[in-house]
């Protein structure tokens, strides 16, 4: 599983020419599921992702988690994070999960990242074609790999 984070000042999910889901001051988490990811992959990535300490304290240090801010996420599904660009110029997506194996995950992630913040969790819609936008505040991204925890 991969997720790629980042803090914002405010981010929401367009489908269809309409805002179907939006955050203010929180997290946009990219999330990409292969099929050897595992529900330990789940708890252990939703765990990390609410309990990350990369937001300012009142002295400007990155000390605070979305958590204890009180911020909101917003999770988007993204099988293209799992790209493999080894060969040739057309990246292949042989890893990334189909949706029978996907879904499941993802709604597990949802679940579980609700649990952990004690919030509802605003979300993307599955295998839809989403255009993002966001206000990267920092910028601060960063980039978990449950497969290769740093």
């Amino acid at each position: 599983m991969r997720a790629v984070i980042q803090r914002v000042t405010q981010a929401s999910v367009i489908i269809e020419g309409k805002i179907h889901a939006s955050v203010g001051d929180g997290l946009l988490v990219l999330l990409g599921i292969e099929d050897a990811d595992t529900s330990e992959d789940i708890e252990w990535l939703s765990g990390k992702i609410v309990n990350l300490r990369i937001f300012n304290d009142t002295n400007g240090i990155m000390n605070i988690s979305i958590k204890e801010m009180g911020g909101n996420i917003l999770l988007i599904s993204q099988f293209t994070l799992h790209a493999s660009t080894k060969k040739g110029n057309r990246p292949s997506y042989i890893r990334a999960s189909k949706p029978d194996v996907a879904i499941p995950l993802y709604e597990k992630m949802i679940q579980q990242l609700s649990r952990d913040l004690d919030k509802i969790i605003k979300t993307g819609i599955f295998g839809a074609d989403m255009k993002v936008e966001l206000s990267n505040d920092g910028p601060v991204t960063i980039i978990i790999d449950t497969k290769n925890k740093e």
